[in-house]
């Protein structure tokens, strides 16, 4: 099991626990994370979810190492952001560590995004000859426009207070200082109040799923199977600068 489930107090807490490729999103973590995210959306203790990582990555992106199933394919990865963003309960993500690529899709898809000090961001599709295409439906509507061409473009790193700023998170501090009153305040409100609150704010979100997902999904398939993108890649896992890098 990659994905660890525990409930307490009414937050289901769901822990990404797959170090050895740091939270990468491998067919086994998405349907894990897909099949939690389900039950706890059918569980009446379950007032919010609180999605965390164990290892010093949040998560890494697309698993790289892994031939495209259906989970890890575009559309896979689709799913996943839009079932965190259709959950009827708030979804709030801890953040310790770095996160990367696709796993930026995961953290623009929660309601709430808490990231501590020692956390990093980066968009490092440009660099293997790809692009943050299906990850910009839930990032874009949130992310200030200028800022996500800086980062999209460039891939530089980038700091929990940037990431505040720009509105990626939603708070640069530590996680165990700030989410005891988060989520007592999400456990004062009714499921009712949650659900349809939480409607209203990803409105704008979905329409870019309801809009965008076919053409998105197309661009990254036929981006991963260029000539470019295969090149970006094998650098990227033989450590070594890709062609055009040199």
């Amino acid at each position: 099991m990659v994905v660890r489930r525990v409930r307490e107090h009414g937050i289901t807490r769901l822990t990404l626990d797959s170090p050895h490729n740091r939270n990468a999103l491998s067919a086994r973590l998405v349907g894990e994370l897909r099949e939690a995210l389900a039950t706890a959306a059918d569980d009446p203790g379950t007032r919010a979810v609180l999605l965390t990582h164990t290892g010093n990555t949040f998560c890494a992106g697309a698993d790289l190492g892994e031939a495209g199933s259906d989970e890890t394919a575009p559309l896979g990865l689709v799913r996943l952001m839009r079932a965190l963003v259709e959950l009827p309960k708030p979804v709030v993500a801890a953040v310790t560590g770095h996160v990367r690529a696709g796993g930026l899709g995961l953290l623009g898809a929660c309601d709430i995004a808490v990231a501590g000090e020692g956390s990093s961001f980066a968009f490092t599709e440009a660099r293997l000859g790809l692009a943050p295409a299906v990850i910009s439906m839930p990032l874009l509507p949130r992310v200030q426009p200028r800022a996500a061409a800086r980062y999209y473009l460039t891939g530089e790193r980038f700091d929990a207070a940037e990431a505040a700023r720009i509105g990626l998170i939603t708070v640069a501090g530590e996680p165990d200082e700030v989410l005891p009153g988060v989520l007592d305040g999400l456990r004062a409100a009714s499921p009712q109040g949650l659900a349809e609150s939480k409607r209203l704010v990803t409105a704008e979100v979905l329409r870019a799923f309801d809009r965008d997902t076919d053409a998105l999904a197309g661009l990254s398939a036929r981006l991963f199977a260029s000539d470019e993108a295969r090149e970006g890649v094998t650098a990227f896992l033989e450590r070594r600068d890709p062609v055009w890098a040199r």
